[in-house]
């Protein structure tokens, strides 16, 4: 397995030269974060449309999991090799296919009429998303080379986001049905795609050897294995399906980590796991899945259950979380010099807990204000996580592997979110004091992987 050693860098920064201009910077950081912010519109879309998009489709509520977590499930399968691709292949070449191609699925989503078409859908657009967030911090990290431009770019890439998450329950909740809004955000995915092809410049930092399949495939079906079973287990825990597919992630993961071992020109190289910036980056694109994106991409369904908020009046109010975060990522970067990335993270699950816990009782009581404090608090949380996630993850390996880099952090990200989905709804809907006591108990749990997370966090410090 190749190590980054001194040769293998400067022959990396040998094939990075020549530096970008400034203007060709700015339309880097202005194109990667228009695509980053459609992805992440696209993946909040179902969060406030879900019950429109269940009652569509004939969906159970045993199955609604899967509405949710096939985007997740596409990111988290292939980011690594996303990465891992767009380093060795070229970083504008990944970019704008993975860009052209989630406007594709995006569109053709709209015109899905089952759960398992939808489903399918929605793995196809996080496999294109995987392509273009994989790339985009490695173009990021090759048009800023100095550690200033890089903390102000990646701030402005972690700001949107936060912004993507915002607007696309409203877009999403605006729209005269679902189906018209995956057409808008397919339509704006090509359009950023063409630009991207007309004015970014290719860069790579090439390995050799041939695409790491057998390790993209292991790990997809680990993580298959893994949501299917946190899917199943909602109706008993104990059950033999639900063991056989904990087994089988098991399995398939000590098969994903042979194969790395083993590979010439693996996803990820096992050997970072041994650095705590890399442990630290992972760990937190982790629980900020697990935590963060499990609790609130079911939360606004849970709200329109409860309190019978309409789409719209549902994503104008987590328009104040999501709002805060974006106002919050954007602003971050002050605290360079002054607070590491590794403090905003503590920090941010610290402020999630306690915003988490401010909102118990709320939909029990039947009050959408009483989530407004909590939703201020985690908000702020929330930007510091998304400000200090990105700029650790390029920070957490060599320069070169920067798309790697990226990759690695935000397949824990993903792999968290589709976990984190799974346990939330499992929690919130087998609770026999109905969903709000069951929101409550799954707020509880959100709140103690926050607190479980600033602790690694912390508990992580560097050599």
């Amino acid at each position: 397995m190749p190590r980054f050693n001194e040769r293998t860098l400067t022959e990396v920064k040998a094939a990075e030269a020549p530096q970008a201009s400034p203007a060709h910077s700015t339309a880097t950081l202005t194109l990667t974060s228009a695509a980053t912010a459609v992805a992440l519109m696209t993946y909040t879309a179902p969060m406030v449309t879900l019950p429109d998009v269940a009652a569509d489709l004939h969906t159970p509520l045993s199955a609604q999991a899967w509405l949710l977590n096939g985007t997740p499930l596409g990111l988290a399968a292939l980011l690594l090799v996303a990465g891992s691709l767009a380093d060795d292949y070229g970083r504008r070449r990944i970019f704008v296919a993975g860009t052209l191609a989630l406007g594709l699925t995006t569109a053709l989503g709209a015109l899905t009429s089952s759960t398992w078409l939808f489903t399918l859908a929605r793995i196809a657009q996080g496999a294109a998303s995987a392509a273009l967030l994989a790339s985009s911090l490695g173009l990021i990290v090759h048009a800023f080379p100095s550690p200033r431009g890089r903390l102000h770019a990646t701030g402005v890439w972690g700001a949107f986001v936060s912004g993507g998450i915002a607007v696309g329950p409203l877009l999403s909740g605006a729209m005269p049905n679902w189906r018209v809004s995956y057409g808008v955000l397919g339509a704006a995915a090509v359009l950023v795609a063409a630009l991207s092809a007309r004015f970014l410049s290719e860069s790579r930092a090439p390995r050799g050897g041939r695409p790491d399949l057998a390790g993209a495939v292991t790990f997809g079906l680990a993580l298959v294995a893994l949501v299917a079973a946190l899917t199943l287990g909602r109706d008993g825990w104990l059950r033999a399906p639900v063991g056989l597919l904990l087994l089988a992630f098991v399995v398939l993961l000590a098969g994903f980590a042979a194969v790395e071992r083993r590979s010439a020109t693996p996803m990820i190289d096992l050997g970072l796991l041994r650095h705590r910036r890399f442990l630290a980056s992972s760990s937190s694109g982790l629980f900020t899945g697990l935590a963060v994106i499990g609790l609130f991409s079911f939360l606004p369904a849970l709200l329109q259950q409860t309190v019978a908020l309409s789409a719209m009046d549902t994503a104008w109010l987590f328009l104040l979380w999501s709002g805060l975060s974006f106002a919050v990522a954007l602003q971050v970067r002050r605290l360079a010099g002054r607070v590491p990335p590794r403090w905003q993270l503590a920090i941010g699950f610290l402020l999630h807990a306690a915003g988490v816990l401010t909102m118990l009782g709320s939909l029990d009581a039947g009050s959408w204000v009483r989530l407004l404090p909590g939703l201020v608090i985690a908000g702020i949380g929330s930007g510091l996580l998304n400000a200090a996630l990105p700029l650790l993850a390029v920070e957490s390996v060599p320069a070169a592997r920067a798309a790697m880099g990226s990759g690695a952090q935000q397949t824990f990200r993903y792999i968290g979110s589709c976990a984190g989905v799974a346990l939330t709804i499992a929690i919130a809907t087998s609770s026999g004091g109905g969903l709000a006591h069951g929101a409550d108990i799954a707020m509880l749990v959100s709140a103690g992987l926050a607190l479980v997370a600033a602790a690694s966090v912390v508990g992580l410090r560097e050599r």
